[in-house]
């Protein structure tokens, strides 16, 4: 039999695992016109080609939302591609797969990387965008 602080100690560690930080930053779905003004203007861009089923993009996701809500990625505009949904726009990036992670520092290109749960090679990453 479970005691109470067994089961307490169970739904805390299950809740905490399936929570999220607030992202500091503007996310938005994909759209050309968004995105190609959002580089005219110079802005730090993250694009996260992402799929719902995919097991990678959710363990990116608590990645990126930590790492965004830092004060110094408050310009970044993080840009989501459905893989599934947006052909075009997988095309348009060049991406062969879901969770693959492009920074721009307005219309260059700065990185790329494909399939990467780590905390700190994201952070390079997301660095690159400034």
């Amino acid at each position: 039999m479970l005691s109470r602080r067994a089961i307490l100690l169970a739904m805390v560690t299950v809740s905490a695992a399936f929570a999220t930080p607030a992202l500091a930053t503007q996310t938005k779905t994909f759209d050309l016109q968004s995105f190609a003004a959002a580089q005219k203007e110079g802005k730090p861009i993250l694009v996260g080609i992402h799929a719902s089923w995919c097991p990678t993009c959710k363990a990116q996701d608590p990645i990126l939302g930590v790492l965004m809500a830092e004060s110094k990625f408050k310009s970044l505009v993080y840009f989501v591609v459905d893989f599934d949904n947006q052909k075009d726009a997988v095309k348009f990036f060049g991406a062969r797969t879901q969770s693959t992670l492009i920074a721009f520092k307005g219309a260059t290109e700065t990185g790329r990387s494909v399939g990467d749960t780590s905390r700190t090679s994201i952070a390079a990453l997301l660095g690159k965008t400034l």
